[in-house]
């Protein structure tokens, strides 16, 4: 198979670089699961923009505090100056985002703002945007889309990136040529116990990347939520309980069903106040009460969270709910430069994959859909300005023992393996996260 442009991964970041490529480009996109599968849809809170000029300053500031500033300064610019932009494409979309009673982009909050700069679509906000972008995609002529097909490997010679290994549904083994390749593989929650991503998303791009020595960064950034429902029956993905209720006023109990803590603390320092109080109180758990924010808002403002909790047995308009912290997001990933190109020519990542520093050591709500967009776009529109010099090698092909990748399991467990022995080193041989790894 031959493309111009291999994309693997349909989340937002994905699409989003789709959309952004010229329509006289051949782009294939493919995707470990179902097209819809992907972290972006799970995506609760919202996405950040710019208001105006006046919240440039408090907005970096914001980001930079959360990241601990280790953030990428100037990252973080191009994100904040992008999000109108961004904005502006998305509604064009079609993205319903909230409005107030005089049409007005309506604006919330959360933990570790010092503005309402969060635009969003009741709890649903990456669905709806998400649902948006793979609705466009899905009319343009030049994008073919393969679901349940996983990447293997990629192809290359010379530091160069020639295309990849995949393997289709039906364990067909595939090589396919590329120009241009795009990681857009999203995040490693697979590998955790407690953890609000897909069980598929393991890490595999970046496994793909150590092996070819491809730059990583801060590997070991890994971001823990504070709150997630409690199931200790369920084996599936953790459910999140959107930062934004706490930003509305939701407050968080002890198992004396007292306050313990500031709920607008940044997520890794709400994560550790959590957990000193579990330990506390030899609980699996701490309470939260939604009954804090007005019932009219809690039921338009959080339908899917009211409508989840009260199928697990707690309504959150009488009572607390449950909640533990779980891993959620990867500040880390593969290193990457302003317009996402990673160490390998012809190659880029994008989306939570990628590491371009925005986010530093924690990332602030609500700039992961940002951020994915803003960097898509900008790989988007260099493989355009550089579509004329591209390197091509067909020969690099023949050197590929397709027989190296029949067993998948083995495969899979090398892959995780790596992932996780790489986050350890980072950490100094300490487990990475707060905990929770599966293994």
């Amino acid at each position: 198979m031959k493309t111009d442009v291999l994309i693997i991964g349909c989340g937002c970041s994905g699409l989003y670089c789709a959309l952004n490529l010229p329509r006289d480009m051949k782009i294939t996109i493919i995707t470990k699961s179902d097209l819809e599968s992907s972290d972006s849809y799970l995506a609760q809170g919202g996405i950040c923009m710019l208001k105006d000029d006046g919240d440039y300053e408090s907005y970096f500031e914001d980001t930079m505090k959360a990241g601990h500033y280790e953030n990428d300064r100037r990252s973080v610019d191009i994100m904040i100056r992008s999000s109108q932009d961004v904005v502006k494409d998305l509604i064009g979309y079609g993205v319903r985002f909230a409005r107030n009673n005089e049409g007005a982009l309506e604006f919330t909050r959360e933990g570790c703002h010092s503005e309402k700069r969060i635009l969003f679509h009741e709890d649903i906000t990456g669905k709806e945007i998400t649902s948006h972008l793979l609705e466009q995609v899905k009319k343009l002529d030049n994008v073919t889309m393969m679901e349940y097909t996983t990447m293997v490997d990629l192809v290359s010679v010379n530091n160069v990136c020639y295309g990849a290994i995949i393997r289709r549904k039906d364990g067909t083994l595939e090589k396919v040529e590329a120009d241009e390749t795009v990681l857009a593989t999203g995040g490693i929650g697979g590998l955790y116990r407690h953890s609000t991503n897909f069980r598929h998303l393991t890490g595999d791009a970046l496994a793909i990347a150590i092996r070819h020595g491809v730059e990583l960064k801060n590997i070991n950034y890994v971001q823990i939520h504070p709150t997630t429902f409690y199931n200790a029956k369920s084996e599936d993905r953790s459910f999140l309980i959107s930062e934004s209720v706490r930003g509305e006023g939701a407050k968080l109990y002890g198992k004396n069903m007292k306050r313990f803590t500031n709920e607008l603390l940044p997520r890794d320092l709400l994560t550790q106040e959590i957990r000193k109080q579990m330990e506390k109180d030899g609980t699996e758990f701490v309470w939260e009460d939604l009954r804090t924010i007005p019932e009219k808002e809690l039921r338009e403002h959080f339908p899917n969270i009211v409508e989840y909790c009260r199928k697990n047995g707690y309504d959150p308009l009488k009572e607390c709910i449950p909640v533990v912290p779980a891993q959620h997001y990867f500040m880390g990933g593969i290193k990457v430069n302003y317009e996402s190109g990673t160490s390998m020519e012809q190659l880029y990542a994008v989306g939570e994959t990628a590491c371009n520093g925005v986010h530093g050591k924690n990332r602030l709500a609500s700039n992961s859909l940002l951020e994915s967009l803003v960097f898509a776009k900008r790989a988007a529109l260099d493989i355009e300005q550089k579509r004329d010099m591209v390197k091509k090698d067909p020969a690099a092909f023949e050197m590929v023992c397709l027989d190296d990748y029949r067993n998948e399991k083995e495969l899979q467990k090398k892959y995780s393996a790596m992932v996780e022995a790489k986050i350890d080193e980072a950490n100094g041989g300490r487990e990475s996260g707060a905990a929770y790894r599966a293994v």
